[in-house]
């Protein structure tokens, strides 16, 4: 499958080498405001390929777009000392104003896969500026916190993250939900699949795990700038998913009708992915404290949207 990126920096550059190496792609072609960048970016990925997957890999203008089933937008701006979050949500929503359409003039039928951050807002902002139906509009949303979660449990409990079964789900930030409740290893809740392991959870090793995960970022942008290798792999989970028509389920952001009472609200929750986008949404089981504060996310998240849709004018 054609696979597009806009937006050649850390994120969507990693993403790319990510789709060579696990063969998520056919083909890529990078965009950029800087063709210098995205020219370099692809040239780099490319001498990669004869070391992982034959996938070929160019730059081009929003025309060599054409054809592409998934189209990741990672392009955005950062912000500006003294700035706001809803000051940074009206720039990027302009930036998305002007690289949508020009996507979908080229790709009329892809896939729009949203990294740019934050997430779950720029993915409404994209929804809305589309005019898709929701289930083509997927923000990465919490796939990367859900691997998060799953890595420092698996730490904990001396097992390999893929065979732990838990969820991040509402905002890709710091109100997002830790589903401990659902937590599984073998099927077992994960209280008493550690007891049986030998390493029983305390609630300062919960509340590790818990920070482990919600301030991941902050660590990483800390000591280096940034984060790219994470969501760069998940993307390219995502991308894969869709082109081999999996039914995938991941923790992924879409506009959704209501969540827990919250209206009109992009957020993540388990989605079923495939070649269509997202398929299907399931709502996992969840504690008296998990539905208040997943409810307490869905409000921020939907504050947050309604704020920068009224400084844009959009609002009804």
């Amino acid at each position: 499958m054609k696979v597009g990126i806009v937006g050649a920096g850390f994120v969507g550059s990693t993403a790319a080498f990510a789709m060579v190496t696990t063969g998520a792609a056919s083909e890529i072609v990078l965009v950029d405001a800087n063709a210098a960048l995205a020219q370099s970016q692809a040239q780099d990925i490319a001498h990669a390929v004869p070391f992982t997957h034959a996938v070929t890999v160019q730059a081009g203008p929003y025309e060599a777009l054409a054809g592409a089933g998934v189209v990741v937008l990672s392009a955005g701006v950062g912000q500006k000392p003294g700035e706001t979050r809803l000051d940074l949500l009206e720039r990027n929503a302009r930036v998305f104003a002007a690289v949508i359409p020009a996507v979908l003039a080229a790709a009329p039928d892809a896939v729009l896969l949203i990294a740019t951050n934050p997430v779950d807002v720029m993915t409404q902002i994209a929804t809305r500026i589309s005019g898709l139906p929701p289930h083509r509009v997927i923000g990465s949303g919490t796939v990367l916190d859900t691997a998060r979660f799953r890595a420092l449990l698996g730490a904990r409990l001396g097992v390999t993250p893929k065979s732990v079964h838990a969820h991040v789900v509402g905002e890709h930030g710091d109100s997002e939900v830790l589903l401990w409740s659902g937590a599984t290893v073998a099927g077992v809740p994960v209280d008493r699949a550690a007891a049986q392991l030998g390493r029983p959870l305390s609630a300062e090793d919960r509340a590790a795990i818990d920070e482990g995960v919600r301030r991941a970022a902050y660590r990483i942008i800390a000591g280096k700038g940034h984060t790219a290798f994470g969501i760069g792999g998940g993307l390219a989970r995502l991308v894969a998913a869709i082109a081999g028509d999996e039914n995938l389920v991941a923790t992924c952001a879409v506009l959704n009708d209501q969540v827990v009472g919250v209206p009109q609200v992009v957020l993540s929750l388990p989605r079923v992915i495939g070649a269509r986008g997202v398929v299907d949404t399931i709502l996992p089981d969840l504690s008296a404290d998990e539905e208040t504060a997943l409810r307490r996310s869905a409000t921020i998240l939907k504050e947050a949207a309604d704020g920068v849709e009224q400084r844009m004018g959009w609002s009804s």
